[in-house]
């Protein structure tokens, strides 16, 4: 139990590490690992995949339990999020580059989001190791 709660406590404290800030946009951003290990600890973290719908089932999949809302439609759908205001978002993409934008909208917001680095093409790499 001792040793569980402090392996908790050490990937937390990495996940916060990891999260670092770009220069230029000043986004928050995780890496694909991170995502992965953060997913297995905190319960209350949120996915949010701004694909679209379609893109869910083609080449590079989903993440089990992912919220879907295409970045062209967060603006006006951002109310569906209010839920979620009180816990961290992981925003995913294809790459990274929606991600981003999204991340930006969902901080400018109010909300707590990370940009996962590579999107989906980065986690499924993890699942190819």
């Amino acid at each position: 139990m001792k040793r569980s709660i402090i392996l908790s406590l050490l990937i937390s404290l990495l996940f916060l590490l990891s999260c670092s800030t770009s220069t230029v946009t000043n986004i928050k951003e995780i890496s694909a690992a991170d995502l992965k290990a953060e997913m297995k600890i905190d319960t209350n973290l949120v996915v949010l995949d701004v694909r679209h719908p379609e893109e869910l089932t083609g080449e590079y999949g989903h993440i089990a339990g992912v919220v879907n809302i295409p970045v062209e439609e967060l603006e006006q759908r951002i109310t569906e999020l209010n839920k979620y205001k009180n816990d961290r978002i992981a925003v995913i993409c294809r790459s990274g580059n929606r991600s981003k934008r999204a991340t930006v909208i969902l901080t400018d917001h109010g909300f707590n989001a990370v940009s996962v680095i590579g999107g989906m093409k980065a986690y499924n790499k993890l699942n190819e190791k």
